[in-house]
């Protein structure tokens, strides 16, 4: 099992670091105590794509030392040109106290096709050149041609959503089309959103047509003497296509539960018959980015 582990990675979406306190807490102290237990459960990936100057600071400021994460940061928009997107890129990691970053992406791909997307591109060619970033990759949605994307732009790294109930690019071929060309492959949205983790009769008004394929699921789930949580990573980090599995947590307590359950052994289902295919529930539009 150390071998999934291995591939665990964190995300920062649900940091909160611009939202009220947590039970009466400073979001920047819970920041803190989740670094601590990602570093203590050895997890390899931070990624802060979208991140604010404030939360990259704040977030500088509770990071464990020495640094033990393989630290993923995404461009700006290029709109004013590729000095600003190295500009701001260099001011991101000194804000967080990164020498190096593991891997600049471009956090989405409609941007590559824009009047700057080709300069931008081509800078962090440089950037990776100069050292300061180990990778540069691509954040990707199911329906941007991820596999064309690849192609095209010969990214070292691609990150893209799949999940237990999201199985779209995992069932067509394109993520393990992906690996196979050398490209690391990091998923996100392992939770699709939490749904999984939601009592059916909680789930928003608009997923209620999925309502019974998550039931489905969580039974089937049930029957195999597992739980959600348990299986949306065991399925996750089983995938042989991933080299990186990245979770979104709010508190330590939450990342406790996420390394506890990606150590156990994973559950022994009928992965193939949980997916779902409801345009609203796999809509990015419709959610909140984990």
């Amino acid at each position: 099992m150390t071998e999934f582990l291995s591939k665990l990675g964190l995300g920062s979406g649900q940091f909160g670091l611009d939202r009220p306190p947590l039970r009466g807490r400073p979001a920047k102290a819970e920041v803190g105590d989740i670094l601590e237990v990602a570093a203590r459960a050895r997890l390899g990936v931070f990624d802060l794509a979208g991140r604010s100057p404030q939360a990259e600071l704040d977030i500088g400021e509770v990071m464990p030392r020495p640094q033990p994460f393989k630290v993923c940061i995404s461009t700006v928009r290029p709109d004013r040109g590729a000095d600003l997107v190295e500009a701001e890129a260099r001011a991101a990691l000194a804000r967080l106290g990164v020498e190096q970053a593991e891997c600049i992406f471009v956090p989405t791909a409609s941007e590559l096709f824009g009047p700057h997307g080709q300069a931008m591109w081509n800078r962090l060619r440089a950037l990776k050149d100069a050292g300061v970033t180990r990778k540069i990759g691509i954040s990707v949605f199911a329906s941007d041609d991820p596999l064309g994307l690849a192609r095209r732009f010969r990214p070292d790294v691609v990150q893209a959503p799949a999940s237990l109930l999201d199985q779209r690019l995992l069932i067509d071929g394109t993520l393990a089309a992906i690996a196979g060309l050398g490209m690391e492959v990091h998923l996100r949205s392992i939770f699709l959103n939490g749904l999984l983790l939601l009592p059916p009769d909680r789930a928003p008004s608009h997923l209620k047509a999925a309502a019974t394929r998550i039931s489905r699921a969580r039974r089937l789930i049930a029957e195999g003497k597992s739980d959600p949580l348990q299986a949306a990573l065991g399925f996750a980090l089983s995938r042989p296509e991933a080299s990186a599995v990245l979770v979104g947590v709010a508190s330590a307590r939450e990342l406790n539960a996420v390394v506890a359950a990606a150590a156990s052994p994973p559950p022994d289902l009928d992965w193939d018959d949980m997916a779902i295919d409801d345009p609203a529930a796999l809509d990015p539009r419709a959610w909140a980015r984990l």
